[in-house]
Formats: C-alpha cells, sequence, structure tokens
C-alpha cells in the first residue's frame, strides 16, 4: 500500500512553533489520527505538551486519535483556547 501524504494545518502556538501555518507529513497507510500525533511528538518532542491538549479535525469535522486518515483528508491541529 502507498503512503499517505497529509498536509496538516496549525493554528496559534503550534502555527509560531514551525514558523509556518501547514506541515506535511508521510504517514504508512492505515495510519489513524492518533499515529499523526505520534509522528508529531517524534519530529517536535518539545510540542508533546501542547498536542496531548488539541483537538484534531480532520475534513472540518472533530476525530478521535481512532479514526482512520485516507489521502486528501484536511487535518487540522486546533490548540485549546483560553479565554478572558
Amino acid at each position: 500500500m502507498k503512503p499517505l501524504l497529509i498536509e496538516v494545518r496549525l493554528f496559534a502556538a503550534l502555527r509560531e512553533a514551525a514558523a509556518s501555518s501547514t506541515v506535511a507529513l508521510e504517514l504508512p497507510a492505515n495510519a489513524t489520527v492518533g499515529d499523526l500525533r505520534q509522528l508529531l511528538v517524534r519530529r517536535w518532542p518539545q510540542w508533546r505538551t501542547l498536542l496531548e491538549r488539541c483537538a484534531v479535525a480532520v475534513n472540518q469535522a472533530y476525530a478521535p486519535d481512532q479514526q482512520r486518515l485516507t489521502a486528501g483528508d484536511e487535518v487540522a491541529l486546533i490548540p485549546p483556547v483560553s479565554g478572558g
């Protein structure tokens, strides 16, 4: 099976840390949202705490870690928001 090429949209602190609004990642076929999180932590260990608290949206709907990803999915990492 072909690996998945996924473009991940970043917001807030993640965007600032990456100095980019997107990152392109290659994941194995049948990868899940949880696999995506693990890959991001391996690539950017300093994001671990923030990634654990981020919501993940796939195709504009919140997705659990067990959800499978497919080629062409629109993925976004949404950090927690604090208000005042």
